[in-house]
């Protein structure tokens, strides 16, 4: 039996649009601290929040756009997002305050959970039934190639073009964005199927999806460990000798990353989301570990290489889950359920860890999340995997009665 087509217009389109998209979301984590305390001159105590506000305004977003995929359609909520977040790129060129930057990371941070949550729901659309998890994985390839590459040119143009330069390739990047999503299709059953539903949701039905939760609070516990990699792992390198080696270790993160996803994704579709999702979260929190005992560069790297391996691997598997849960016309808001709990893991923990840190040092919070990450092993097998094992055992007894 001939497997259905992946790599379609369609497919590359609304996967790019996430990529560029991403691009810029990383390149200005990093770079816009740096511009406030060069540029408005901000004290270290605001440059927390705007990330952190950036994040609330996404979070707030994502259910939103969620239910108004049902009503309005998948493409026009992505169009109305990407040409937010267009916007938003094209006014850092006129920023002279720190009022005036929070209040911008607020646009922009609307922009980026519409049109992220639109790109979720569209690409579970996109990929034929059967090769889900390993459409996810591809298009979660997207998404953490973006954040090697965002950094790196952020960084890099910083330190040689300065701030104007990172502005101008944030509005390009938003540009191809945008373009991407224009010459998008969306599979016209999807969209009437979502446009005609005969009873709306209402309530909190109608902007979080029930069936994904369970699975969404497993991802909030990852990413709040994760939370101590993103936000941390730079300033550790610093404060431990690496500095040359912390330059690599996304490109090692990557790399990993890529060399497991052709395996990966098809294991999921083959044997089932346990056989993927408990080593990845394994190899995790061993490489979060071996994190806070690295005292060589080598020793730095492998454990970007099991981060890599371990977190990209889980956030495709566990964004398939979710979408998964739902019926098709309700993927927007399973998306928007699960980046609503996963963005507020990350963010509750850069902003605890960040204590955390000042009381017991990075290796004490290393130490930390990676008992956490452990934890997140038991909150899917409550949550989810004892399901999932039970309907496998299942569905295996009734091919074999065939």
């Amino acid at each position: 039996m001939q497997k259905s087509k992946l790599w379609t217009k369609d497919f590359l389109a609304v996967s790019l649009t996430s990529f560029f998209v991403f691009v810029i979301f990383y390149m200005l984590t990093v770079t816009l601290p740096l511009f406030a305390t060069d540029e408005l001159h901000a004290s270290k105590q605001s440059l927390g929040l705007i990330v952190t506000i950036f994040l609330v305004s996404g979070i707030v977003f994502r259910p939103l756009a969620g239910k108004w995929m049902t009503t309005l359609g998948q493409k026009k909520v992505l169009l109305i997002g990407v040409f937010i977040f267009l916007i938003g790129s094209i006014l850092y060129m006129n920023i002279h305050s720190l009022s005036a930057l929070l209040l911008l990371r607020v646009l922009h941070g609307i922009g980026f959970g519409m049109s992220t949550t639109a790109t979720g729901a569209i690409v579970a659309n996109v990929i034929p039934e059967q090769r889900k998890g390993e459409g996810m994985g591809y298009y979660a390839t997207f998404m953490n190639l973006a954040m090697v590459v965002g950094p790196f040119v952020g960084l890099t143009l910083t330190n040689t073009l300065g701030h104007t330069a990172v502005f101008t390739v944030a509005v390009v990047s938003s540009v191809l964005a945008v373009l991407c999503s224009l010459v998008l299709r969306v599979p016209e059953v999807q969209a009437s199927s979502a446009t005609n539903e005969i009873q709306p949701a209402k309530g909190l039905a109608a902007f979080f999806e029930y069936r994904s939760l369970p699975i969404s609070v497993a991802g909030l516990v990852v990413a709040f460990s994760y939370a101590s990699v993103i936000s941390f792992v730079s300033i550790y390198a610093k404060e431990m000798g690496f500095t040359q080696a912390s330059s690599f270790f996304f490109v090692v993160y990557a790399v990993c990353l890529l060399a497991s996803r052709p395996f990966t994704g098809k294991w999921f579709d083959q044997y089932g989301e346990n056989s993927v999702v408990y080593p990845s979260i394994l190899s995790l929190a061993i490489g979060i570990f071996l994190l806070s005992q690295a005292t060589t560069s080598w020793a730095f790297l492998l454990a970007g290489a099991l981060i890599g391996l371990g977190f990209g691997t889980i956030t495709s598997s566990f964004q398939s889950i979710a979408v998964k849960k739902a019926s098709p016309h309700r993927r927007g808001v399973a998306t928007a359920t699960f980046f609503v709990f996963f963005d507020s893991g990350m963010g509750l923990g850069s902003f605890l860890l960040g204590i955390l840190s000042t009381a017991a040092g990075y290796k004490g919070m290393y130490v930390f999340c990676s008992i956490v990450a452990l934890l997140a092993i038991a909150v899917y097998l409550v949550l989810h995997g004892r399901k999932s094992q039970k309907q496998r055992i299942i569905s295996q007894n009734e091919s074999l009665g065939k």
